[in-house]
């Protein structure tokens, strides 16, 4: 391709903050082979501290040499100057910026013109963009002019530069008993440097309310990292979120435990010299919980009581299937767990139409001490002559004779 001499020139520049530099310390004595000729050249570095430049480390404000390092989330800034560099004005000047990424073409700037340059003159613009995508990303820019021969002349230059990721979140769900999801979410910084975390929050979906648990008090809206979270490189640090379900989501029993949608996590962040950030991840979505016909909940049960003292847990049964049950209660002994049941057998409980639930109380004994499993409570359905049996309910916690009152309060 034959090169055409143009009438004006283009210089791209990104906008970003100085980084600091520091000298290289690297001395030696004067008896050895390099003489004094490392400690001359320390001297002569302009980032070092003048008369102490072995002992004391001086930073200064560098420029940037290139596009430097650019992250996702982050705003891209780029100056853009068209400049004549001949004696006689150039007509009809105009500059077009555009940013292809694998995914898309975007538009940066609006065609930017000027119907004469004259000799010496820049024709410049600004351009800025929040980078929402990682990987190779092209700055296309674009030039015209009318030559002296007065045919429109343009001419392209491409700038590649390379956005990656500036964090890393991983995220993990539980499903508690009363319907709640506790969402613990770890956040590590992948950059090169230290970082701030200046917001992480949970947007949560229509069906959730979420609370957080990240404050070192429930009355201080003060974070337990403290008032600026500093995440040096390759650290990490969790949030924890409790969402608790809509009242329009638990009155369906089916979409409560099949809902999957939580929300997005909003991260927030600034560089070591105050660029700011932003991230949202993707859709975050938990597994379904399986959706049997009977779901059996434990609603109330001290956290421990004492050996052969009788203890009460109260349960709730909710009826998750499309048909209507007439439900018995039935208690199976297995003194090798170490508890025995107190109360009835084999009464009847119910009749319950479908998302419609009761609930019922039970008394037991401990006849040994420790963590002891409660099972063995099976649920009868006489209309299909169908068995439900719970084996794994609770857990409860069983003291000794000895224990005192102090010691029981405690563990509640």
């Amino acid at each position: 391709m034959e090169n055409v001499e143009h009438l004006v020139a283009l210089k791209v520049m990104r906008l970003t903050r100085p980084k600091l530099a520091s000298p290289l310390i690297v001395t030696s004595e004067t008896k050895d082979l390099p003489g004094n000729l490392l400690n001359n050249e320390l001297k002569q570095d302009v980032t070092a501290a003048q008369g102490v430049e072995t002992i004391g480390k001086g930073q200064f404000l560098l420029l940037p040499q290139s596009f430097g390092t650019i992250f996702l989330g982050g705003i891209f800034s780029s100056y853009i100057c068209v400049h004549n560099e001949t004696n006689e004005p150039v007509q009809h000047v105009s500059i077009k910026a555009d940013l292809q990424t694998s995914k898309q073409r975007v538009r940066l700037s609006s065609d930017k013109s000027i119907d004469k340059l004259g000799p010496d003159d820049t024709l410049n613009d600004v351009i800025h963009h929040e980078v929402k995508e990682i990987g190779t990303h092209i700055l296309v820019c674009e030039v015209s002019y009318l030559s002296k021969t007065g045919v429109t002349v343009s001419f392209r230059k491409f700038f590649n530069f390379v956005v990656n990721k500036p964090l890393d979140v991983k995220t993990k769900f539980y499903n508690t008993e009363t319907d709640e999801v506790y969402l613990e979410a770890q956040v590590r910084n992948i950059t090169g440097g230290p970082i701030c975390l200046e917001k992480v929050a949970l947007n949560a979906s229509n069906s959730f309310t979420v609370k957080s648990l990240n404050s070192a008090d429930e009355n201080d809206e003060e974070s337990v990292f403290g008032k600026t979270n500093i995440l040096q490189a390759h650290a990490c640090c969790q949030y924890l979120y409790c969402l608790i379900p809509n009242e329009s989501l638990r009155s369906n029993i089916k979409s409560l435990l099949t809902s999957t949608n939580i929300g997005k996590l909003d991260i927030v962040w600034r560089s070591n010299l105050g660029e700011i950030g932003r991230l949202q991840t993707c859709r975050l979505e938990k597994m379904g919980i399986t959706c049997h016909d009977i779901r059996l909940i434990v609603k109330d049960l001290p956290n421990c009581a004492l050996l052969e003292k009788k203890f009460t847990m109260t349960c709730k049964v909710i009826n998750c299937c499309d048909r209507k049950m007439e439900l018995s209660l039935e208690l199976e002994q297995n003194l090798n767990r170490g508890l025995s049941w107190c109360c009835c057998s084999g009464y009847k409980l119910a009749e319950l139409n479908p998302t419609e639930s009761l609930e019922f109380s039970v008394e037991m004994v401990a006849i040994k001490s420790g963590f002891l499993t409660i099972g063995g409570i099976k649920l009868i359905d006489s209309f299909l002559n169908r068995t439900y049996e719970f084996d794994q309910v609770a857990q409860i916690y069983i003291l000794k004779y000895d224990a005192t009152q102090s010691d029981l309060d405690s563990f509640q």
